[in-house]
């Protein structure tokens, strides 16, 4: 049995370490200036709660939206090969590299009172920007790539031989498909979905300039950090916190469970 190639670790631990420092160290000083007497007592200001409520209202109803649009996407991309296949493939993944200011032009510019389609949804009486749909929308935008990535190697990876075999069984191809091909996928589901929900969770350029910043409506938790860095900064680390906490624990967990026999 042959083994793996490993250069030598004084190369790659001072390296690693800038890198971890760099990544790491500021996050670390975020928590411990959030733990102040006052933490809990900004915790529980309406403007936190109100954010909160409104933060995990929307990333559920976007996640909500990813999956259930982002899996057929994905699956028709790993398995299928027809003309327009990279440009689809480059379009889904576009938002990854816009700015997120430009997001949030691109979507005012499609769904804006003047927009493309938000124009004639505004005549029929339907206003979507500056509202908790553009909140949505905004979200949507930016995290369903994650998902679809994930997902698409998630498909690539299941043997074509164990979905025929279930075929050969006398099992259809939507029953192969909720039987046999989502269970092994599950690892990219997962992944797809922490990865999504944390990008949406901390969604801000898009969602500012399409959505705005009204509490209650569309004032999510990175808005309501930039709105209490101008007159409360106790109540703005207490957020950043609990969005830190909240994206390190989810991505901990899941890397617990996937990789827990390595």
């Amino acid at each position: 049995m042959t083994q793996a190639v490993r250069l030598p670790l004084r190369l790659l631990l001072p390296a690693s370490l800038v890198m971890s420092l760099l990544l790491g160290f500021p996050s670390l000083v975020l928590l411990f200036k959030a733990l102040t007497p006052s933490f809990i007592d900004s915790l529980v200001s309406p403007v936190v709660t109100e954010a909160l409520r409104l933060s995990l209202m929307t990333t559920a109803l976007s996640l909500l939206i990813i999956l259930v649009t982002g899996t057929p996407a994905a699956y028709l991309l790993a398995r299928y090969r027809f003309p327009g296949h990279r440009l689809l493939d480059s379009l889904l993944d576009l938002p990854l590299v816009l700015p997120p200011t430009v997001a949030g032009v691109a979507l005012l510019l499609t769904f804006g009172r003047r927009g493309v389609i938000g124009a004639p949804l505004s005549e029929a009486g339907i206003n979507i920007a500056f509202t908790t749909t553009a909140v949505v929308l905004a979200q949507v935008f930016v995290a369903a790539p994650l998902f679809i990535r994930a997902m698409k190697a998630g498909f690539s990876s299941v043997p074509e031989r164990v979905e025929a075999a279930a075929l050969t069984l006398g099992a259809d191809r939507w029953r192969t498909f909720w039987r046999v091909t989502l269970p092994l996928t599950l690892p990219s589901v997962i992944e797809g979905s922490v990865l999504a929900w944390a990008r949406a969770l901390g969604e801000f350029g898009a969602t500012i300039v399409f959505a705005g910043s009204f509490i209650g409506r569309t004032q999510t938790m990175p808005l309501a950090i930039y709105a209490a860095l101008e007159s409360d900064l106790n109540t703005a680390i207490a957020i950043s916190a609990i969005l830190t906490l909240t994206a390190f624990t989810l991505l901990f967990v899941f890397r617990y469970f996937v990789n827990r026999d390595d």
